[in-house]
């Protein structure tokens, strides 16, 4: 039997309407999810990262940090992140998530939308280092974002709302049977960060 979130889990959520997704609102309570927002905000090192598309570089529409256990890496698009050292903020959110979901995890990927320029293109988290079945929890802080999950061959895709201090898990064959994205919105929007979790390979 592979991975699948606790059932006390799943009471608090809703499916995406397609396989091996959950959505949990409302994860974290308000006031700790402001408080985390603010201090990544003000204490990371953020970075425009130039990622392999495609066969060309190009400059990731978002800003990104990275934390996890020491001598953690994670190689996508082109790129190798050895990550920071947990902050105490960061370290405490990935120990909620970690007993939420009874699943370790040992890096977090954090990606800032300044507006609602900012994306994050079609894509699955299917990279060698997390393995054939990967865990992805995502937790959402700051202005909603419009997720969206389609089949790898094409077709419709379905949108999910993300609120602030929710939580989106995806497992099982999800990544090797869907992509999904945040795209652009024309509407007026204010910060958000995403932070994904998940266990990768060491150095």
């Amino acid at each position: 039997m592979g991975y699948a979130p606790p059932e006390r889990l799943r009471r608090d959520g809703q499916g995406l309407g397609v396989a091996d997704t959950l959505y949990v609102p409302g994860f974290l309570d308000g006031g700790y999810a402001d408080t985390v927002f603010v201090q990544v905000l003000e204490e990371s090192r953020w970075q425009h990262e130039r990622l392999s598309l495609f066969g060309r570089v190009v400059t990731a529409p978002r800003l990104t940090t990275w934390y996890g256990d020491a001598g953690t890496v994670y190689r996508y698009s082109g790129t190798t992140r050895v990550a920071e050292p947990w902050t105490t903020v960061i370290g405490g959110l990935a120990t909620k998530v970690t007993a939420a979901l009874e699943r370790p995890f040992n890096y977090v990927l954090v990606n800032r939308y300044r507006d609602g320029n900012d994306m994050l293109g079609w894509h699955a988290d299917d990279e060698r280092d997390l393995g054939p079945s990967p865990v992805i929890a995502a937790v959402s802080l700051g202005a909603e974002r419009m997720f969206r999950i389609r089949p790898r061959e094409g077709g419709a895709s379905l949108g999910q709302v993300l609120g602030h201090g929710s939580l989106l898990v995806m497992w099982g064959a999800s990544q090797r049977r869907y992509k999904h994205c945040l795209p652009r919105t024309r509407k007026h929007v204010g910060e958000r960060l995403s932070f994904t979790f998940r266990l990768t390979g060491q150095a």
